[in-house]
């Protein structure tokens, strides 16, 4: 498995190539602007942008040259905005100069090598010759400070530390460790014992901590105490004080490559706002001809990119989908004239060549299906990252200590699940924070850790992907649950009588339901959990949830792996062709009438031992098996005569048993099969018509005026200009079981179209 971080680098590579190809673009343009006379502001400020990005990615990954380099061509490029400059071909030189080097630095980078980079240190001073007369009252103290704190210092960080330095200010080094849940107020405590012997202008990681739950903080002051003072005003904060240490008189220091820019020259705003001239830089230019030939091999080398990766618009890789599933039903029809073919003596020689021209086609086809779906897949760890800082967010908000423990992020998705999976998996985090786990006091009066934990899990488990999020706090009140249900007419006193524990536990996706009394900024206003349910069955998913009072909540999320192309079971329902994805299918069975009972209104058979309700698709949907059965006879009889005979064999079969022999049809054609549907736990027996075959198919959406029809995920094309409707399995299971069955059997086309 790869290394969270070296996962981390390549994407830093990869977004740091991305970034430079686009700034390429954006000079290009630029030139071109500039020989016309064009020139466009936004072209300016995309520029400006794309190296402030770089500079803050270089920051965060320690590539301090390409920090450095970042921080000077900003300084430039703030002016050109500004209007403090015009641009011109020499700066323009500069600018494409910079993005050459800039290739050449990430190789190096890349490669591990920190070499000596001259012609890095040459542009350096060519960026940095003509910067204009410093600001009034600026020093020339020259102080050691780490290009990394400059790459993030913010517009007002930097506004601060040129006025700190020119009032006379001493800066100095505080190190200090924090615990990451409490960090917020230890930074406020420090801040305010620091602010009457000078000013904390900014701070930045070190990357090291005690453990997992600290982190250490460079933090830059600026002070006119002696050092000694400083130490012992700070030494009850744990803050660790050094003095900066000035340069020599050369420019040398431990951070700065010979001919870099003095420490008051890159803080200088370069020339005073208002005064706008021309940069002529070609004396220095011309002086460096020699250098540039010297190197002339290794900046060929140059142009290559050092990113092995490509990012893809989903939507494309959406459109590559949509040609396989096309690409699926040339497959289908080619296995029909295969099969025509066969069945006739004379082209035997060529329905083996065909056959085997078919079989080659399949495996093509079916590799490719398979590296699209690679592709799309993406890991889950993407959204849990995103989690982790809402937890401890969400938990100083409501003044809890909590644990977040993640396993399986590693675990692949399709990348448009993992896009919709945000909002609902941030929802139950927050539910389980504010309503599971228990204050502090609590906790230890009941016995239990002071810090709560919250286990967030993720599995692949067949097509399916399961993301489990549980916590150890104090359960779900089920008795408050029901009063609130009862408060608010969800349920009758009757219902609630008879309403088993699981089905209670259900009540919080309910719109309006909560079972606190008090209503916060976190949570309190019944919204939330309903928008998570049905935002998980729009990704063709189910949500269960399981409850101990005093051991914690569990709630368990089944997702399919991809939504792009699925395999599904082609079934005949009266005389409609519908789709039932095969992740969602158990088994199918014929149905045998004479086993079907009555359980509470509802129809059930008994199925290897275990109880199974069955929804009639025909009833459901409000299609009519009889008109099918007549339309079927009279195509076999023909004509008027036929649908007159058909009349009477249907008539006859259900007046007697002489009827029933009439042509055959009535019991042996009018047999029904069970697909038993499953997701999760929960299981449904869909009746049929017909088993038409497996196939895979691509989902295409219903379009804006079916958008609101439930039952159904989209529309797929079968081939022979048949279309079939792709069934919502998981939310058809979850509206049955749940008691919307009894309704729309009765009116089925109010719901269902």
């Amino acid at each position: 498995m790869v290394d969270s971080g070296d996962r981390a680098r390549e994407e830093f590579f990869s977004e740091a190539q991305e970034i430079v190809e686009g700034l390429g673009r954006d000079l290009l343009a630029l030139d071109e602007a500039v020989r016309t006379n064009k020139v466009d502001p936004d072209v300016i400020n995309d520029v400006f942008r794309a190296v402030h990005t770089l500079k803050g990615l270089a920051g965060l990954f320690g590539a301090t040259r390409m920090a450095t380099l970042s921080h000077e061509l900003e300084e430039l490029l703030d002016n050109l905005r500004l209007g403090r400059i015009e641009i011109s071909a020499s700066v323009l030189d500069l600018l494409f100069r910079s993005v050459e080097l800039y290739g050449r630095i990430l190789q190096n980078e890349k490669d591990g090598r920190d070499a000596p980079m001259p012609e890095v240190d040459d542009l350096l001073r060519q960026l940095h010759q003509d910067a204009g007369p410093s600001a009034a009252g600026l020093p020339d103290d020259n102080y050691d400070l780490d290009p990394g704190l400059l790459s993030v210092l913010t517009e007002y960080e930097e506004h601060r530390l040129r006025t700190n330095i020119a009032s006379g200010m001493t800066l100095f080094r505080l190190r200090v460790q924090f615990h990451l849940a409490t960090i917020d107020q230890a930074l406020d405590d420090l801040k305010i014992t620091a602010k009457p012997y000078g000013e904390i202008i900014t701070y930045l990681p070190t990357g090291a901590g005690a453990d997992q739950d600290s982190i250490e903080l460079d933090i830059l002051m600026a002070s006119r105490a002696p050092l000694e003072e400083l130490q012992r005003a700070l030494h009850q904060a744990g803050a660790a004080v050094e003095e900066i240490p000035r340069r020599n008189n050369n420019g040398h220091g431990r951070v700065a490559p010979p001919g870099m820019p003095s420490m008051s020259a890159a803080l200088r705003g370069g020339v005073p706002t208002g005064v706008s001239r021309a940069v002529d830089l070609t004396g220095s230019m011309a002086a460096s001809p020699p250098s540039s030939a010297r190197n002339r091999k290794g900046e060929l080398s140059s142009i290559r990119s050092v990113a092995q990766t490509v990012r893809v618009d989903i939507h494309k890789l959406d459109r590559l989908m949509n040609i396989v599933g096309e690409l699926a039903l040339v497959r289908s029809a080619l296995g029909r004239l295969v099969e025509r073919l066969r069945s006739a003596p004379t082209e035997r020689e060529l329905s083996l060549d065909l056959h085997r021209l078919q079989r080659t086609f399949d495996r093509h086809l079916a590799q490719m299906q398979a590296g699209i779906l690679e592709v799309r897949m993406v890991p889950l760890g993407q959204v849990f990252d995103k989690l982790a800082r809402v937890v401890r967010q969400i938990s100083r908000d409501a003044d809890k200590l909590v644990n977040l423990v993640i396993t399986g992020a590693e675990t692949e998705v399709d990348k448009l699940i993992v896009e919709e999976l945000s909002d609902p998996l941030m929802h139950m985090m927050r539910n389980a924070i504010d309503h599971g786990i228990e204050s502090k006091s609590v906790r230890e009066a009941v016995g239990k850790p002071a810090v709560g934990t919250i286990a967030l899990n993720a599995f692949q488990k067949g097509n399916h992907v399961v993301i489990e999020i549980e916590d150890d706090g104090k359960g779900i009140d089920v008795d408050r649950l029901l009063d609130a249900a009862l408060r608010r007419g969800v349920m009758t006193p009757e219902d609630a009588r008879t309403t088993s524990y699981r089905e209670v536990l259900n009540l919080i996706f309910q719109p309006g339901i909560s079972t606190k009394t008090d209503v916060s900024e976190i949570s309190g206003r019944g919204v939330g959990m309903d928008v998570v349910k049905t935002n998980i069955s729009k990704l063709g998913g189910v949500i269960d949830v399981h409850s101990e009072p005093g051991i914690g909540t569990k709630m368990t999320v089944t997702l399919p792996i991809t939504l792009a192309i699925i395999s599904a079971l082609i079934v005949r329902v009266a005389d409609r062709l519908f789709a039932i994805p095969l992740t969602n299918v158990q088994e199918a069975v014929a149905l045998d009438e004479a086993t079907v009972r009555q359980i509470d209104g509802r129809e059930m058979i008994t199925l290897r031992n275990s109880t199974l309700q069955l929804c009639y698709l025909a009833r459901l949907f409000g299609l009519n098996e009889e008109e099918e059965l007549s339309a079927r006879i009279a195509g076999l009889l023909g004509g008027a005569r036929g649908g007159s005979a058909a009349r009477a064999a249907l008539s006859g079969g259900r007046r007697g048993d002489g009827g029933r022999g009439t042509l055959g049809l009535q019991g042996g054609n009018k047999r029904k099969y069970i697909v038993v549907a499953s997701v999760g736990a929960r299981r449904l027996g869909l009746v049929v018509s017909t088993l038409i075959g497996q196939q895979d198919v691509v989902i295409k959406a219903l379009g804006p005026s079916l958008a609101s029809v439930r039952g159904f995920s989209g529309a797929t094309e079968l081939g022979d200009q048949r279309i079939a409707l792709v069934i919502d399995a998981p939310a058809l299971i979850e509206e049955i079981l749940h008691g919307g069955g009894d309704r729309q059997r009765n009116d089925p086309r109010s719901t269902h179209g």
